[in-house]
């Protein structure tokens, strides 16, 4: 690890169109995409599983929207469109995307109504949420269910944690109604006693 870690971690062993392809410099998005050049660069050396954070600090520092609902989404936007659109872009030429699964997605999702305040914000939403996935056994250009009008909840296709988990795991070539663990005694479901795989969005 002392030798190639530091190796991985170097962005500057890349061309310089791959760096300005993320976004590398830019202001509003250099963090985010360091990230996620260095998130190729360890899949392709073998890491098997790599986690990158957009945000992941105090609401306004993050896609907490509960001020401002519309500076925060933008700026965050700003942040990643760009690099994660290269990171597919740049994965999917170097024939790593075919056997990556990538995954984005959050805790919840956000209320369509406002947050009082001189900048309008929003509050959790536990009824609808929206993820998206690319890359390894999924079909492109497939969205799977949808809200009510006002969306405030998932009313089409409905889809809860269990599914997501069911679908991911099946993915990643693994049966949730097989794959167990033993906790106090008993044999328990990654997926509880839940879970069907969305089959639409797989191949």
């Amino acid at each position: 690890m002392q030798t190639a870690a530091p190796e991985a971690m170097d962005i500057n062993r890349e061309s310089k169109a791959t760096q300005q392809l993320y976004g590398i410099g830019r202001k509003e998005c250099d963090q985010f995409a360091r990230q996620c050049l260095v998130a190729r660069r360890m899949v392709e050396r073998g890491v098997r599983f790599v986690q990158i954070y957009s945000g992941g600090m105090d609401n306004q520092l993050s896609w907490d929207g509960h001020e401002d609902i519309k500076g925060n989404h933008e700026g965050f936007a700003g942040e990643t469109d760009r690099p994660v659109a290269a990171l597919l872009t740049d994965m999917k030429e170097k024939g790593l995307l075919d056997s990556t699964l990538v995954i984005w997605a959050g805790e919840f999702g956000r209320l369509p109504n406002s947050q009082p305040g001189p900048k309008p914000g929003r509050d959790h939403n536990p009824y609808a949420n929206t993820a998206w996935i690319a890359g390894g056994g999924v079909k492109g250009g497939v969205s799977f269910g949808a809200t009510d009008e006002f969306g405030y909840k998932a009313t089409v296709n409905k889809a809860d944690t269990h599914d997501f988990h069911a679908t991911l795991l099946h993915l990643l070539g693994f049966d949730h109604e097989k794959l167990t663990y033993l906790h106090n005694g008993r044999r328990y479901r990654l997926t509880d006693v839940l879970g069907k795989v969305i089959k639409p969005v797989v191949m």
